[in-house]
């Protein structure tokens, strides 16, 4: 397939052009090197026959999206943006010399690395979502990494805005890594087509291929896009890839998008439990919070947390404890600190003349007090023990069937940072934070599964189980 030739990079003030990096349907990527700070940086230079009034709008209201997004750690970083003297716009991003396009066709990409990248990807998808910006053109060659190994997404905003406008094929639509209902033309792009992408793309990189090209046979376009629409996935071919990472991968590409894990975060807890299968540290998770969402988590950690018993004040912090008692007048008068008797002649000689019966009395109050000590430690213990085991129940777990797809649920009890565990009668385990757990039911095979609440890395009581199926 014949590609075109770049255009003129244009002259830029403060940059010096180094060569052409790669062409793109809508934008041309250039090499310049900055003068101040001194450092190669990868421009982004939209095509003079592209640009109008409406799109110069856009590209100013993207451009300052987008360099809210590259903070995060998992999107490619845009340093600036301006219009060229020749009238076209430009951004000025962070150069990355890799893409992992040039990798996983080349070489098989370890289990655990993919996880890893999918994780960190999906994590900056994740909060475009949050932001209300979808991606739309999510696939391996969009994947840059840093020279530190960090992948980092790229190609946000543009072209997904410029194909709101004019769908066509080359506007930022990637056959291979496009869910069903995208290449219908049913929609323009929705969290279920970025969550059908994401698994494609975590696909491609286990298995050097998109996930339904043949190796060897035809993969022109219109093959391509009969079988997504078939939406069966060919297993990965590799032995080391679990099996239920490809059933993960299996229900992110489903053809009916209600199927599909409903966000990419719930992608993102379903690969994390697969690295905790493995062995493997736990890839974080790096998806910003809103204010409000991170005062609730710490209304939710406080409300939740066990408050430990006050211990002894310093002693400059102490305050002496004061008291009445009623003397011989029956006037209340007050005396000095509890257990210390005032130096006055009443009170010594009431203590010379009723010294046993004080001493009696003084036995009882230490009694009194250790009796008190005793069952305020026991009920203490008893309160830490409850607070221990205060992990919520799931009490019960619904059920049904369609199209040969079980979907369990179950009403929401976690909160802050806790996790369902679910377990299926096959053996099999899984951590999301969804409230439903959908399976495939091949052959009409029974399916069973509890829910258990995991909280700080312990598992509370596990649901009763619930089956479905034949």
């Amino acid at each position: 397939m014949a590609r075109r030739l770049p255009s003129t990079p244009p002259a830029l003030p403060g940059f010096n052009y180094v060569r052409a990096l790669g062409s793109g349907g809508f934008a041309d990527v250039f090499l310049y090197e900055q003068n101040m700070p001194r450092r190669q940086v990868a421009v982004k230079v939209m095509l003079a026959e592209v640009v109008n009034e409406h799109v110069r709008q856009m590209f100013q209201a993207e451009a300052n999206l987008m360099a809210q997004l590259s903070t995060h750690p998992s999107i490619l970083t845009v340093y600036q943006a301006s219009v060229s003297a020749d009238g076209r716009p430009y951004l000025v991003m962070e150069y990355c010399s890799a893409t992992l396009n040039d990798r996983y066709r080349r070489e098989p990409i370890p289990v655990a690395e993919v996880l890893r990248y999918g994780i960190k990807i999906a994590s900056a998808v994740e909060t475009a979502h949050r932001s209300g910006v979808l991606h739309r053109d999510i696939k391996p060659s969009n994947i840059l990494t840093t020279a530190y190994g960090h992948p980092v997404l790229s190609d946000f905003g543009i072209a997904a805005t410029l194909s709101e406008s004019e769908r066509t094929e080359s506007v930022g639509l990637s056959i291979p890594w496009s869910a069903p209902e995208v290449l219908m033309d049913e929609t323009a792009g929705t969290i279920a087509s970025e969550v059908w992408s994401m698994g494609a793309t975590v696909y491609s990189l286990l298995a050097g291929r998109s996930p339904f090209e043949i190796p060897g046979g035809e993969n022109k376009s219109v093959d391509l896009i009969s079988r997504i629409n078939r939406g069966k996935m060919q297993p990965v071919g590799r032995t080391d890839v679990p099996a239920r990472l490809e059933a993960i991968l299996q229900r992110a590409m489903s053809k009916k998008p209600e199927q599909r894990p409903a966000s990419v975060l719930e992608l993102i807890r379903e690969l994390q439990s697969v690295e905790t299968e493995l062995g493997l540290p736990q890839t974080p998770l790096e998806v910003a919070m809103d204010d409000w969402a991170l005062a609730t988590v710490s209304d939710a950690e406080d409300r939740t947390r066990i408050k430990g018993i006050p211990g002894p004040k310093p002693a400059h912090e102490r305050r002496r404890r004061r008291v009445k008692t009623v003397d011989s007048t029956g006037d209340h008068r007050p005396v000095g600190t509890l257990l210390r008797p005032q130096s006055g002649s009443l009170e010594r000689s009431a203590m010379r003349s009723s010294g046993t019966r004080n001493t009696w009395l003084a036995w009882v109050v230490v009694a009194a007090s250790l009796l008190v000590i005793a069952l305020g430690a026991t009920a203490a213990a008893v309160l830490l023990r409850a607070a221990s085991n205060d992990i919520p129940t799931v009490e019960a777990i619904s059920a049904g069937v369609e199209d040969g797809v079980i979907q369990f649920g179950w009403d929401a009890v976690a909160i802050g940072d806790d996790s369902y565990r679910i377990a299926t009668s096959d053996g099999g385990t899984s951590m999301q934070r969804g409230t439903t757990f959908r399976v495939d039911a091949v052959g009409g095979a029974r399916v069973c599964i509890t829910v258990t609440v995991v909280r700080d890395g312990r598992p509370g009581t596990p649901s009763p189980e619930k089956c479905a199926g034949s």
